[in-house]
């Protein structure tokens, strides 16, 4: 299928490795013109250099408050303009409420709430300008059901979905949709981080880690041109771990 977005203008944030880079090949596939940003410079530029010519980079922190809205506007800057962005970033640190503190709350807010935010408000502007946007956010299923031993991530993310959902109302008279992926366990350096060598496949009907591209290919029909009318969706990419719940 060819997904409309030939040329589009995009931003996809914290995208050097895992579920962002991921969304970032998607596009760049679909001949989008794609713009990454990392927190660190030579991993930046090399990211750049796998996903192939043409692919531009920025150093820039989205979890800083200065760097989520800052990508954002350097990389329409770039890019003369802005059609898509996809909202990713670094997770806060896993534990428990009974060990977490509540002073641990505001800079997981700031990193997976607040980033959430800045970055998609600073896109809105340039999608205005063409009466014509796509915002996706990559979050957690966490928000359907939350994971143990991620207090804060579970707690962030909750209110970004909230955000998203609201502004998805607000803006879609004007050609800009608003939706969010809600990734299961991938073969990230996240879920490595919390789970080590045994992620709980056991709730995962697909039996199997996701893979980043799963998700990527998501990503890639939400910016689409054929998904100009879905909007407000959080989307599980997820093996069926949560329907197996219900």
């Amino acid at each position: 299928m060819d997904l409309g977005i030939r040329g589009r203008r995009a931003a996809v944030a914290a995208a050097t490795a895992g579920l962002g880079y991921a969304s970032a090949a998607a596009l760049a596939a679909e001949g989008a013109q794609v713009v990454i940003c990392g927190s660190d410079e030579g991993r930046a530029r090399a990211a750049a250099g796998r996903l192939g010519p043409g692919v531009r980079w920025l150093r820039a922190d989205v979890a800083e408050p200065d760097g989520a809205a800052g990508f954002v506007e350097d990389a329409a800057a770039l890019l003369g303009g802005l059609d898509i962005l996809v909202v990713n970033g670094p997770g806060p640190p896993p534990g428990t409420i009974a060990r977490t503190p509540p002073e641990a709350y505001q800079p997981a807010l700031e990193r997976s709430l607040l980033a959430v935010v800045r970055m998609s408000l600073a896109a809105l502007p340039f999608m205005r300008e063409h009466g014509w946007g796509r915002i996706v956010a990559i979050t957690s299923l966490g928000v359907r059901q939350p994971y143990p031993n991620l207090a804060l991530s579970n707690t962030a993310r909750a209110g970004a979905t909230g955000f998203l959902r609201t502004l998805a109302r607000e803006v879609a008279a004007e050609g800009i949709t608003v939706n969010s992926v809600q990734p299961g366990l991938h073969r990230t350096e996240r879920v490595a981080q919390v789970y080590g060598d045994s992620p709980p496949l056991g709730d995962v009907p697909a039996g199997r880690l996701g893979e980043p591209a799963d998700l990527g290919a998501v990503v890639a029909f939400l910016c689409s041109a054929q998904a100009g009318y879905l909007t407000g969706a959080a989307v599980p990419v997820d093996g069926g771990a949560y329907q197996a719940l219900l």
